[in-house]
């Protein structure tokens, strides 16, 4: 070799540059632009987060209604889902509308008329760059800041001023590993007490929990009354049914209908399945 008026290659010109590892404001460039898309983008449709109709789950993730009501929806040939959005779904864990609560989010203007989402005591923006939570049924929306000045002794929202436990103070898209850990231990939690995470009774609970979870429900409402067909029925069975009255979007009051529809046909199946197994026993 040589003499061809070539050069010989050395070995820092042959071996590549190893791969650098991304500095830390680069990383938290990357997660704040992650949670950015998680709060404006349904992981289920794919479509702009609406705040103004969105609902979370036990983990605190976003998601539009609708999205969640398709996909409780029956199997059709209209209302088939994508197997990506199918999976999605499978790993939200989510069975019934008790396993979401709707998302109360407080509006403000800025000197540009631009509306947004904010803090009704703090009034700090809302979003991937604000840490946030919501409250546990009603489902108001705060800064976690705000909520921590909040006194230990009256646990009241600020909002609407409902009772709730400090358990049930859900941080919204967090990724802290602790306090995921919680919210597991929460689910747990509820689950033994026969709750689900809207703080209702599961269809699994027990007759007596149920009884006692829907003393403390339904307090003074909670004897029977005669309806108009004469069957006696509780107070506030039939709002419960015709919960998509109330609901002032068309599409998504007829989407709730059928899902409710839907779920209490499975539960007159379950018990009558339940009922044969008992008699089947019996014998």
């Amino acid at each position: 070799m040589g003499n061809d008026g070539g050069s010989i290659p050395k070995r820092r010109e042959l071996v590549r540059e190893a791969a650098r590892l991304p500095t830390a404001s680069e990383l938290k460039a990357t997660a704040l632009e992650s949670l950015t898309h998680a709060w404006t983008t349904c992981p289920l449709s794919d479509s702009p987060l609406d705040l103004s109709n969105a609902v979370s789950d036990w983990r605190g993730r976003l998601y539009n209604y609708e999205a969640i009501l398709q996909c409780l929806m029956p199997s059709s040939s209209e209302t088939a889902m994508h197997e990506a959005q199918e999976a999605e779904f499978a790993r939200t864990g989510v069975r019934s509308l008790k396993d979401v609560v709707k998302l109360h989010f407080t509006t403000r203007k800025d000197e540009k008329a631009r509306e947004f989402a904010a803090c009704p005591v703090s009034m700090k923006e809302l979003g991937a760059a604000t840490k946030s939570v919501y409250i546990v049924p009603c489902g108001h929306v705060f800064a976690e800041v705000a909520m921590k000045e909040i006194s230990d002794t009256e646990k009241q929202c600020p909002e609407c001023s409902a009772t709730f436990q400090e358990r049930d103070i859900i941080p919204i898209l967090s990724t802290d590993e602790a306090e995921l850990e919680r919210l597991a231990k929460r689910a747990d939690e509820l689950k033994t007490l026969g709750l689900a995470h809207n703080l209702k009774k599961e269809k699994g609970a027990s007759k007596k929990k149920r009884k006692a979870i829907e003393g403390k429900e339904m307090g003074t409402g909670g004897e029977l009354e005669t309806g108009k067909d004469g069957n006696k029925m509780r107070k506030g069975k039939e709002d419960r049914k015709d919960i998509s009255s109330r609901i002032n979007n068309p599409m998504t009051a007829s989407l709730t209908a059928k899902v409710l529809a839907e779920q209490e046909e499975m539960s007159k199946r379950r018990k009558v399945i339940d009922g044969y197994k008992k008699s089947e026993v019996a014998r």
